[in-house]
């Protein structure tokens, strides 16, 4: 074999490895999802029903588009409550709403001062162990989560307050400075009664 014929082979070689990079590179994203219906390929009408360049791996109801988004952002969803248990949630919202929005008008929105006024209304104070075992009560009261401000972690003015009306229902509330809120809702699935902090 004389050196040319080598040289020669090398490039083959190389082009050849660039054409097959080229090929999977070209293929990447274009395997078809598959058939719901236990077939081997997509069908042409559910071809045709997606959006031109959108990508095949989007889940249903994705917020962005993004690939496992439902998975990723779990933590913000909360959990159906069952029609009765909702109206028993709306009804313990519709009594605690005066109170917060008297206290948001006196401009009182500490958690001590808040947590009492609660108590008022009869509700009794969650209680745990220490080993995070519940041990009975409905209502949590405590300070707003804190934030990363201007380099640095605070925490706001004003109260988060959380009642378990239910397994699948709560009561879940604010007040502070600017404004105050009140709904029933399910509980979320790693935070219950109490949204997920903005820094999760």
């Amino acid at each position: 074999m004389t050196a040319s014929t080598s040289v020669r082979r090398t490039h083959v070689a190389r082009a050849g490895l660039v054409l097959a990079a080229g090929l999977a590179l070209a293929a990447c994203g274009r395997v078809p999802a598959p058939d719901p219906t236990g077939g081997t390929g997509s069908t042409p009408s559910a071809s045709a029903s997606a959006a031109p360049g959108a990508s095949p791996y989007v889940e249903p109801g994705a917020g962005d588009g993004a690939p496992h988004y439902n998975e990723n952002n779990a933590y913000k969803q909360t959990r159906e409550m069952s029609p009765a248990h909702a109206k028993d949630a709306e009804r313990e919202a519709e009594r605690i709403r005066p109170v917060i929005e008297r206290l948001w008008e006196q401009r009182t929105w500490d958690p001590t001062t808040v947590r009492a006024a609660l108590l008022r209304l009869g509700y009794e104070e969650e209680r745990f162990t220490r080993d995070g075992r519940r041990l009975g009560g409905k209502l949590t009261v405590r300070a707003m989560d804190r934030r990363f401000r201007d380099g640095a972690y605070v925490t706001p003015e004003g109260a988060l307050i959380g009642l378990r009306v239910h397994p699948d229902a709560c009561v879940m509330a604010f007040v502070q400075k600017s404004n105050f809120e009140v709904r029933a809702d399910g509980p979320y699935l790693e935070t219950g009664c109490f949204p997920p902090p903005f820094s999760h």
